[in-house]
Formats: C-alpha cells, structure tokens, sequence
C-alpha cells in the first residue's frame, strides 16, 4: 500500500499529537516555571555567541551595503567593469573585512580617548574625597557655632544609635564582605565570558554578513513550505516592519547619542566643568534609554559636580535641561522621525515592561517591541473595522453616540433638547441596550401591576377572615 502523506487521518493524528504537546508545555510552563526560565537561561548563555553575532551584524549590515553600494559598485561601473558570482562575492568579502576592521578601530579609538580620562577622573574622586569630608565637617561645625545647641537627649540619642551603627557593621557588613568579594570575582568572570562571547560573536557576523542574502531567502523558503501564500505573506511583511522599526530606531537612537555625548563635552569643556570627559561619557550613553535616560544620566553627574563647585553644578542642571530639550524637540525627531509611533504613555509602559524584565537591555529594545506589537494589534483592529465597513480612522470616533448598525456611519451625540424624531430612533436601533431597557421596563411595570394585584387580594382574604372571627365572636 503506498503512503500519502495528504491522509486526512495522518493530518488528525498529527493535530492530536501537537495539541497534547502544547498542552504539556503550557502545563509544565505554568507549575515549574522557576525551572523553565532555568533551562532557557542556560540555553541563552549557550547560544551567547551565536546571539551576539547576530546581533553585530544586523548592526553592521546598513554599513555593509553602504561600501558595496555606494562606493565600490559605483566605482565599477564607471569603468564599465562587469563582475561575475565571483567577482561580487570578492567584493562582499572585502566590504565585510572593511566594515569590521572600521568597527574595531572606532571601538578602539574610543576606549583609548576615554579610558585614561576616566580613570583620571575617577583617581581625582578618590583623592578629592577627604577634602570632601573636611567641607562637610566644616559646614557642621559652622552650624554648631552659629548656636545650634544639643541638650542631654539629643546626645544621648546620637551616642545610642552611633552604638547600634558601629554594631551593625561589625556584625552584619563585616561578615559580608567575603561573600562580596565572591561577587566581584563573579563579575570580573563574567565580563571576559562577554569579551570571549563577544570575540566569537565577532568572527559568526563574518559568514552572516557574507551570505546575509542567502539566509534571507532560506527563511522566506521556510515560511512559505510551512503556511498557506496568504499567511505567508502577512508573515513576511510583518517581518519587513519588524526589520524598518527596530534597524530605524536602534541605528538612529545610536547615532542620537553619540551626538549628544559630543555636545555634551563640548559644553562642558566651555563651561569649565570638572571630569567632563566622564560625565560625557555617562550622559551619551544613558542617553541610548528612551525617556528617562536623560534623568538617569544627569542625576549622578549633578552629584559629582555639587561635590566639586555648587556653583557650576547649577550651570550644570540648566546646560543638561537646554541639552534635552535641544534632543527632544529638534534633534531626535530628526534623525528618528516617527519610527515607533507610540505615544509617550506607550513609551513608559514599554520602558517599565521591559526594564522589568530584562533590565537595561529591555529599557533599550522595549519601545521598539513594543511598537511592533502595537502595529500588529492595531493592523488586525483595523482588518476588522474594515470587513465590518466601518470607519478605520480614530477621529472618526471623536464625539459620537454610536454607530449605525445598519449603514456603520457614526451617529452624533444627542442634544439636550432632542427627545424624539428619527434620529433618536435611529439610536435605539443602533443601542441593543436601548431595546433591552424597554423591555426591563415594561417587564418591571407589569411586576409591580402583578404585586399590587397580590396585595390588593390579600388584604380582602384578611378583611374576610377578620369578618369571620368577629362574627362568631
């Protein structure tokens, strides 16, 4: 007997098989959670290199493209050179080479110019932080001689919790300390497992970058065996969007920051600021977080200023305030346009959301996932409206009663005045609520018609039988 493969009892056996398997997953995703995110944890530290490859050369590829096709083709075709398979894998391979070597001496120049500065301001810190005691002492001593005297309480407050503070880091801090030295060994590990990740990752975006064609079209070829040309196509557009969304907004929030990281220095270098190289550093690359990037960068830098010069502290927060207003309103919508679409209360949830769950990385990537899934709900939102013929627009909705289930044109809201007419018909045709409250109407006045009647009876069977009782009395 040959076998199909198109056997409807093979496609039911098949169905059945995929049902309890998802059923099984979702029952152990839900009662052994804990393990679950165990095993994809590790399962992510694994792929780790293979991740950040992938991710290198998403961001490299638009520079890739940009050698090829605007340098290297052009060049060639003015000499009316014609390349064969070849030729154009030769000149891919050298604009990979190219791309990454570029890569490497940016990464490279930038340690080097930023390194010794930050070290250096982090040793002036350190060395400054005496002196930093002795203004604080002083600004208390100052306050004790203008005549804030301390009575006996008092005193004897501060000693007894002075006493309990002094316990507390011989018992508690103190003991502690070995098993924070362990952290910091675990980070140190933790940061060459990254660069060592990061290495490998660098040699993978080599052969993705290389034959990036080649994987696109091996997906495309997946999607289309796997689901029916519709759903195939929908899938690829949404990939398509996925694909302008994230390389729009990652490229240009990149970009943005650079930018504001440059002007910051410049400013502060103007304005005589101390360690401006670090707090440049920490403004551009806090910036790279939507929304409160800004804040969480210009906080600490205000700290370290105030330490230094209240003074310039204060030009400090007035320079950062101008600064982010300049990248709010001028420069970000610039480079990034309208790339998201999501208004500023979506951009804090995705923030939170993604923050939450993965730390800084999600508050980084949140805004635009969050984008595609709001794009997406909204596409099958309007899908609908669409095969309901109804309007798709949002000011369409602005001020109306309802809609007319009939023709699906949007009814204005009632006037005060307005009782009757065919408009306020129309309405209740277009409110099924307004029927059913009709009829709870009618139902409640013949319920009270029918307990009037019950009454009515019962007090004459009571006048009857009191009639009775006096009778034979």
């Amino acid at each position: 007997m040959k076998f199909r493969w198109d056997n409807r009892y093979l496609h039911w056996g098949v169905t059945a098989f995929l049902v309890v398997a998802a059923s099984l997953l979702f029952y152990y995703g839900i009662f052994h959670m804990k393990t679950l995110i165990v095993g994809i944890k590790t399962f992510i530290g694994i792929m780790a290199p293979i991740i950040y490859g992938i991710a290198l050369a998403y961001v490299l590829s638009s520079i890739v493209d940009f050698f090829e096709k605007k340098i290297i083709f052009p060049l060639l075709k003015k000499r009316s050179i014609k390349l064969e398979k070849r030729g154009k894998r030769v000149v891919r391979w050298v604009c990979v080479l190219l791309t990454l070597t570029l890569f490497a001496v940016v990464i490279y120049a930038l340690i080097m110019m930023i390194l010794p500065q930050l070290i250096r301001s982090i040793m002036s810190i350190i060395s400054s932080f005496p002196y930093y005691v002795s203004v604080v002492e002083k600004w208390l001593n100052s306050i004790m001689d203008r005549g804030w005297d301390l009575n006996a309480d008092t005193i004897d407050m501060l000693n007894k919790y002075s006493t309990e503070a002094q316990n507390y880091l011989s018992n508690n801090i103190l003991p502690q300390m070995q098993e924070m030295l362990k952290n910091i060994s675990a980070g140190v590990f933790d940061v060459f497992t990254f660069l060592k990740n990061l290495l490998i990752g660098a040699i993978v975006s080599l052969y993705v970058l290389a034959d990036k064609e080649i994987f696109v079209a091996k997906s495309k070829m997946v999607v289309y065996a796997l689901f029916s040309p519709k759903w195939a196509n929908t899938i690829i557009h949404a990939m398509r969007f996925t694909h302008k969304t994230f390389g729009g907004f990652i490229s240009g929030k990149l970009l943005d920051s650079a930018i504001i990281g440059v002007l910051c220095y410049i400013g502060t270098t103007i304005l005589d600021m101390p360690y401006a190289i670090l707090i440049s550093v920490i403004v551009g690359v806090t910036n790279i977080i939507p929304f409160f990037g800004p804040y969480l960068g210009a906080v600490p830098c205000f700290l370290l200023i105030l330490l230094v010069d209240p003074v310039k502290s204060l030009y400090f927060a007035l320079f950062i305030l101008v600064l982010q207003q300049f990248d709010g309103n001028i420069l970000g919508p610039k480079i990034l346009g309208d790339s998201t679409g999501l208004s500023s209360f979506m951009v804090i949830v995705s923030i939170m959301i993604g923050g939450g769950l993965f730390g800084i990385p999600g508050m980084i990537v949140g805004v635009p996932v969050c984008a595609v899934i709001y794009a997406t709900v909204w596409k099958l939102i309007s899908h609908s409206l669409h095969n309901k013929e109804m309007p798709e627009h949002t000011e369409e909705y602005y001020n109306i009663d309802c809609l007319d289930p009939e023709s699906g044109e949007p009814l204005p809201m009632p006037k005060e005045s307005e009782s009757t007419g065919k408009l306020q018909e129309q309405r209740n045709a277009a409110n099924p609520n307004g029927i059913f409250m009709k009829l709870w109407n009618r139902f409640l006045k013949l319920l009270f018609a029918l307990c009037r009647i019950i009454r009515d009876k019962s007090v004459e069977l009571w006048q009857k039988i009191k009639n009775k009782r006096g009778g034979g009395k």
